[in-house]
């Protein structure tokens, strides 16, 4: 058996591994044990009633974090002429037509949100085997497939993102860095989910939001008390 390190031992004296938290009580144990040579991301992972296997229970949307993500998201943009200029103004990291297909067909694809306007889609659908399994193909009903390429952008980089229930009905999302204040990590909490309990799918039966926990990068996983989002 592994030998456990200093700090594991700390945590499993701490923490009571089934025990609800309440949001502002399993931050402060995650502040108390963060790592001091790197700013952890603060994670949620929420459990749902829903199989995403079926078309009316997929969960998915965007939401703009009111404090940011506390990351510097790398955005590309397809885009011609006036669009790619103001995708360019708007501090996109690449932005191009055939040329950027190309790139991102050669393997660089290391970016954050893949954003285009509605007339490059016949490019960048000849992308979909390359950008659809990283969740990065740009989508109408999420807002990156747009002419207003400009908005896209600053939205990117302002602190969206993007939640998508996994397979087994979960959605894991960060919402901010370990650095950010209680206050902050605390409304991003509720901007995400009081978007994903808002997302919530017509085929959806019975409790929706069925578990809550919240954990950093190199944190103990604590269990949020359900009743803490409203409407869930």
């Amino acid at each position: 058996m592994a030998k456990l390190t200093k700090k594991q031992k700390l945590i499993a004296e701490k923490v009571d591994a089934e025990k609800l938290y309440g949001f502002d009580e399993a931050l402060a144990v995650l502040k108390e044990f963060a790592s001091k040579k790197f700013d952890e991301t603060v994670e949620v992972a929420m459990n749902l009633g829903v199989d995403p296997r079926h078309a009316d229970q997929m969960v998915r949307g965007m939401v703009s974090l009111p404090s940011g993500t506390g990351k510097d998201m790398k955005v590309a943009v397809f885009a011609r002429g006036d669009k790619a200029d103001e995708a360019l103004k708007a501090g996109a990291d690449k932005v191009g037509a055939e040329d950027l297909m190309e790139d991102m067909q050669a393997g660089n694809l290391n970016y954050d949100r893949v954003i285009a306007t509605p007339d490059m889609m016949a490019v960048v659908g000849r992308l979909g085997k390359v950008l659809g399994p990283k969740g990065l193909m740009p989508n109408p009903k999420l807002g990156t497939v747009t002419p207003n390429v400009a908005q896209a952008v600053k939205d990117a980089k302002g602190g969206q993102v993007e939640f998508r229930v996994e397979k087994l009905g979960i959605i894991h999302s960060g919402i901010g860095k370990i650095s950010f204040t209680e206050a902050q990590l605390k409304d991003n909490f509720r901007a995400l989910t009081d978007a994903v309990v808002k997302a919530k799918p017509t085929g959806a039966k019975g409790k929706y939001v069925q578990k809550i926990a919240l954990t950093s990068s190199m944190g103990p996983g604590l269990k949020i008390d359900v009743s803490e989002v409203e409407g869930a």
